[in-house]
């Protein structure tokens, strides 16, 4: 079925109820949403640890759980896009109703354009609110002043490079895993936590979402991302930690295709962060900073960070494809932009055995290696860097250990002079100046 078709079939979803509560495992959150005759349950369970504390007063754990409930809300509305959506367990002021049909249009766009969809942003949805209204006062009595940080670790390089620049510093760090797999597992061991100290959230997808896909609904992708910043929120409350750490760099700002605002990383650029931050401050008080650490950071200066910590070198691991093998498939862009970005500062022997083999002289990867040099108006749909700093990483690489024979996809390379610097710091960004700090001391 088309979007129009679905549209027309489906012209109103619902989100009837949230529900929590605390079982002897940790919390467990569950959400009600239907389009149609079509019934959707997903589920969340916060695990329980000794330094989480599940008593909260219910007013914040309403405001929290209700927004994470309109986050989760996009990756069921996307099969069928209903034009309307009504929130029958809480009320939407006119500033929230902004912020969530922005987060729909651009965190969508990806779907939008991979799809073929001709969405108008002025009319692709409208959202009521009909309940009551979710928001809180500062709760700060909770919440424990101080150098504590949450740290999301995904299991590639850039959380890495963030929990280890607080470590080294002498801040408390706190992971924070959602569904653990082997490479989040074993970089956070690698950190000096075990799962004990690590805080987990296991999220489920309802499968009927993936059984409509089958069927024909329309799928695709989702700012997961933006849906991750609401949980943190929640473990920042249940943890009493104020700073949520992100590990975003500046070129996720860069549009994935050329002239649009088409981006596959709209969630983690900085518009979103600060987007999500003034919601924040409107609906849930001002204790909680959630920012992003390597905000200031090239993916080529992250890539220098983390060529330091080869204990982390066999775990690490970023790819999409391989994510459920815990493997480098070694096939896609993803794998070979990770490659690429390394390339300069850890030698290729060493980068081989990562990856199981040459990326860079794999001549079946030409197609992707056009993307992300630029070659195309389109870059991959995946979290890789900007143009300029594939580009740079590559000229570095040639320079250092390929001056005379080339592998396959540099062969006709042009290699310019490196653009991006290994030194300079990004100025946008929402880190304190002794953030900053930390990471001037790093890069000098």
């Amino acid at each position: 079925m088309t979007y129009e078709e679905l549209r027309a079939k489906y012209p109103i979803m619902i989100y009837d109820a949230y529900h929590y509560d605390v079982q002897p495992d940790g919390l467990h959150i569950a959400f009600s949403f239907h389009i149609g005759d079509i019934n959707f349950h997903p589920e969340a369970v916060v695990e329980r640890r000794p330094f989480l504390d599940f008593e909260q007063p219910k007013e914040t754990m309403d405001a929290l759980v209700f927004s994470i409930g309109m986050a989760e809300l996009v990756s069921y509305w996307k099969c069928a896009c209903p034009p309307m959506v009504v929130v029958k367990c809480g009320s939407l002021d006119e500033r929230q109703v902004v912020f969530w049909r922005k987060l729909y249009w651009r965190g969508e766009g990806e779907f939008f354009y991979v799809n073929g969809i001709e969405a108008k942003e002025n009319d692709f949805l409208f959202l009521q609110g009909a309940g009551r209204k979710h928001a809180v006062k500062p709760s700060g009595a909770a919440m424990i002043p101080g150098p504590r940080y949450l740290v999301p670790i995904g299991g590639g390089k850039d959380s890495v490079v963030t929990l280890e620049a607080l470590k080294c510093a002498g801040c408390d760090v706190m992971p924070l895993i959602m569904n653990p797999r082997g490479a989040t597992v074993l970089c956070a061991e690698r950190g000096g936590f075990d799962m004990e100290q690590v805080l987990v959230i296991r999220r489920n997808i309802d499968s009927k979402l993936l059984k409509l896909n089958q069927q024909g609904y329309l799928n695709g992708h989702t700012p997961f991302s933006a849906m991750l910043a609401f949980y943190t929120l929640l473990a920042a409350q249940l943890s009493g930690r104020t700073n949520i750490a992100l590990s975003n760099e500046s070129s996720a700002n860069e549009s994935t295709v050329t002239g649009s605002d088409v981006n596959h990383q709209y969630s983690k650029s900085l518009e979103f962060e600060n987007d999500f931050r003034g919601y924040v401050k409107d609906n849930m008080g001002g204790n909680y900073r959630y920012f992003s650490f390597l905000r200031p950071l090239s993916e080529l200066q992250i890539a220098m960070l983390f060529a330091r910590h080869d204990k982390y070198f066999d775990v690490f691991k970023s790819c999409n494809v391989g994510s459920k093998q815990d493997i480098w498939c070694g096939h896609c862009a993803k794998c070979l932009f990770a490659y690429i970005i390394l390339s300069p500062f850890i030698e290729p022997a060493t980068l081989e055995r990562i990856f199981d083999k040459n990326m860079l002289d794999d001549e079946t990867m030409r197609p992707e290696f056009e993307q992300l040099t630029g070659q195309t108006d389109v870059k991959p749909f995946e979290c890789v860097g900007t143009r300029g700093e594939v580009n740079s990483a590559l000229s570095m690489t040639i320079a250092k250990y390929y001056p005379l024979k080339r592998p396959a996809l540099l062969k006709d390379y042009v290699a310019d002079k490196p653009q991006t610097s290994l030194t300079a710091l990004f100025n946008e960004h929402n880190l304190l100046e002794s953030e900053v700090d930390i990471l001037k001391r790093l890069l000098s």
